[in-house]
């Protein structure tokens, strides 16, 4: 679990629990800021001193392989997940450097130090400054905040009228300064991953040209850099459009905080101030507690919590309420006050103090005291309808789209004029003026016009295309499980759908398969449709930050449906396969394999990766998806795990963005949630090496790693039989594939760390160890 969510809606609760999340994103961010520090000052060792270059890049490695960037959420895509795990291959790719002992030319100043100290000092320092701000104004605002609880009900009105405005007014700006400060933390958060990976890979490209065999180390490298350069373009395409739903949301709750409230199981929670008695002659003193309350239950809790302190002052403390009555204002020098009575405690009872008269009646509503707030709810009620002029809209939409201007840059993401995008569509939805409008030929709409109406009469729609009763089950197999069992999850998904949206559903994809398919000219890849299209396809039913940050995984579903349409839409689920939810019980929920890359690598031969692309005989039998278009490596959703080929347009390093301008991208992603694609380097070469291995086992194509098990603890098992309790599909020829309950003979540790090797069904292969368990 990475961290967790920050929700605007509870900067104006101010909890506990939301403080001690804050602190856990800047405990982050200083790590971060530590982690760049230190990087920087190993990037510095490497141009200042030839002499110590070897011990310069040792250090240089270690720092990039125990560092491990957190995410927000429950899960991560796979392009993230390949991010994550970059820094660990930079780091072996810096070791194979070292055994080559060439000299290094010392100009990484502007690919590496100046990148990172930038982002550094305007960045992280950006949040340090906003974090001094948010402590003092919070520091300024409870303060404030007593010092106006204490004065007298009996002075002036006027004295009190002025004095409220002003606390309202603090605590307005204290509200702003909250929700910005919340929303720079997230976005550093996401931001880092490529702020500071990218830095990295300049470098990278950097040392191959100073080698003295910096071409040669440079193609053995490619097949990974160019995959990471995907990775990253699609964390950083999600990342604008996270960001731009995040702020929207921030100034939803910024002009009416009180209709964005999170549904949650307490009637009312929030800060009360409770009177606690002493002895006479000392009187009474003003606590703050932070309060729940279930009406169902009647259960009252409070916690005291003193925010300049920083935590809890006290232990918590529940009763079962009686009742609730208002306190008079004869009755206490104080205002904004009523009383609570505990079943246990009856006769006694115990005085709260709200923040304003305001507070006072919505905690007097939720306990059911005298004098009850009704709660108006209202209800949006939307024209947009999936009825026959709502199909004849996006029908005439896509067609003049796909005769006007299926080559145009930026397709669906260059945004229309508002006024007339508004303006096309109530003609469009106006059952007199619809067939009037011709698209196809009239110069009065651009396409931008038209696409950005297409965008709007389905986010119109009052429920979302793919339904929030089905919503978490889409994104359910987008976080995990093979690319395989990803695809039968959503085609399984595709046909509960309603008919009339799975009708629309796929006269909408098929047109998007049709856009990529021009990817050359209009740039829109599958993974850049899904950017825009996740969001108006897929929206969860409440909106916060956390329904948010699954946004990468609704573009994900859309990924999949764009680049499977004709098996989704013209094909019925296989019958023979288990339901989603079953799928992400077992293959999702089968523990993570050990990646072969961890794996030290021996000297090997040069340009080791070209021969991964052109496989002929070893993986013969995996061989491309025939349904996945071209032009869509880009996106690896749902991708094979064989090889295959980008038809990516030509680029140009641009800054520090690697921009690919290869046709020969091969892309691959892994069987299960959190691993990147074994490496088939040591295999290869070895196999390269010595042509008479290919009839060996696969145990004696890799390399003894001194840090996995012994000889001895090798034999121990030897000759044992062990069951899978998880299913597993092949990556390539050295591995097995098997179901749930397959029985392996002659089962002992491979060389290889975290694998077992084994016999099933007269073939002998390589089998992930926690996979299976002993007989």
């Amino acid at each position: 679990m990475g961290l967790q969510p920050l929700e605007f809606s509870d900067c104006y609760l101010d909890s506990p629990w939301f403080r001690e999340r804050v602190r856990a994103h800047e405990a982050e961010l200083e790590r971060t800021n530590k982690f760049i520090k230190e990087l920087l000052k190993d990037g510095k060792n490497l141009i200042a001193a030839t002499k110590n270059l070897s011990a310069a890049q040792r250090k240089f490695a270690h720092s990039l392989r125990d560092f491990k960037f957190e995410f927000i959420g429950d899960a991560e895509t796979d392009d993230e997940r390949c991010i994550d795990a970059s820094l660990h291959e930079f780091s072996n790719f810096l070791k194979n450097l070292e055994e080559q002992r060439e000299i290094l030319a010392l100009s990484v100043t502007e690919t590496l130090i100046k990148p990172l100290e930038r982002f550094r000092k305007e960045q992280l320092g950006a949040v340090k400054e906003e974090k001094k701000k948010f402590d003092k104004e919070t520091e300024k605002n409870y303060s404030l905040l007593e010092k106006h609880l204490n004065l007298s009900a009996k002075k002036k009105e006027l004295q009190l009228q002025e004095a409220d405005n002003q606390v309202e007014q603090n605590r307005k700006h204290f509200y702003e300064l909250s929700l910005e400060y919340v929303c720079k933390l997230q976005e550093i958060q996401e931001r880092k991953k490529f702020e500071c990976v990218e830095p990295v890979l300049s470098f990278f490209q950097g040392l191959f040209t100073f080698y003295h065999q910096g071409y040669e180390l440079a193609k053995d490298f490619n097949h990974y850099k160019m995959t990471l350069q995907i990775n990253i373009q699609n964390t950083r395409n999600r990342f604008e459009g996270t960001r731009s739903e995040v702020e929207e949301l921030m100034n939803k709750i910024r002009r009416n905080p009180q209709e964005h409230k999170r549904a949650n199981h307490f009637t009312m929670e929030g800060y009360l101030y409770v009177q606690e008695k002493r002895p006479a002659p000392f009187g009474s003193s003003w606590v703050k507690h932070y309060c729940t309350y279930r009406k169902e239950t009647k259960k009252f809790t409070m916690i005291p919590f003193e925010h300049r302190s920083g935590g809890k002052v006290g232990d918590e403390e529940l009763f079962v309420l009686t009742y609730c009555t208002k306190r008079n204002i004869d009755t206490t020098d104080r205002r904004f006050c009523f009383d609570l009575e505990a079943s246990d405690r009856p006769g006694v009872p115990v005085t709260m103090q709200a923040f304003s008269e305001e507070d006072r009646k919505l905690w007097m509503e939720a306990l059911d005291g005298k004098e009850a707030v009704s709660v108006i709810f209202f209800t949006f009620i939307y024209s947009a309808q999936l009825d026959k002029i709502g199909f004849t809209v996006i029908k005439k939409c896509i067609s003049a789209v796909e005769t006007r201007g299926i080559n145009d840059q930026g397709l669906y993401r260059v945004v229309g004029v508002s006024s007339k995008v508004q303006r096309l569509l109530s003609l469009l939805m106006d059952a007199k003026t619809c067939n009037e409008v011709d698209l196809e030929n009239s110069v009065d709409w651009e396409v931008k016009t038209i696409t950005s109406a297409m965008k709007q009469y389905l986010r119109s729609l009052p429920e979302p295309l793919m339904t929030y009763e089905l919503h978490g089950e889409f994104i359910i197999p987008a976080k995990s499980g093979s690319p395989e069992s990803r695809v039968n999850a959503v085609h399984f998904l595709v046909h509960k759908l309603p008919e009339k949206n799975k009708e629309m559903l796929e006269i909408l994809v098929k047109h998007l398969a049709n856009v990529s398919k021009h990817a050359k000219r209009n740039l829109m890849t599958v993974a850049n449709l899904g950017v825009v299209f996740g969001p108006t396809l897929m929206r969860p039913q409440e909106e916060t930050v956390a329904a948010i940050m699954d946004l990468k995984f609704q573009n994900i579903v859309v990924e999949i449906l764009i680049e499977n349409h004709e098996k989704i839409f013209k094909t019925l689920p296989d019958a023979t396969l288990p339901e989603p939810i079953s799928m992400s019980v077992s293959a999702p929920n089968a523990p993570p394999r050990q990646s072969r890359r961890q794996g030290q690598r021996i000297k090997r031969p040069l340009a080791v990766y070209n021969l991964c692309l052109e496989l002929d005989d070893a993986d013969s039998h995996s061989s491309p998806r025939e349904d996945t278009p071209t032009g869509s490596m880009d996106s690896i959703s749902s991708q094979s795990p064989t090889p295959a080929f980008s038809s990516s347009p030509p680029g140009l390093l641009d800054g520090n963005h690697l921009i690919t301008n290869s046709g020969d991208l091969a892309g691959w992603t892994t069987n299960l949630p959190g691993q990147s694609r074994p490496s088939m380097v040591s295999w290869m070469n070895t196999l390269s090496a010595n042509p008479v291995a290919t009839n060996t086992a696969p145990s004696a194509f890799f390399f003894p790693n001194p840090a996995t098990g012994s000889d001895r603890a090798a034999e121990s098992v030897a000759h044992r039989k062990a069951r899978a309790v998880y299913p597993c599909e092949a990556e390539h020829s050295s591995e097995l594939s098997f179901q749930i309950g397959a029985i392996f003979e002659d089962v002992q540790f491979s060389r290889e760390p975290g694998w077992l090797e084994g016999t099933l069904n007269g073939k002998r292969g390589l089998i992930p160890q926690n996979y299976v368990q002993f007989l």
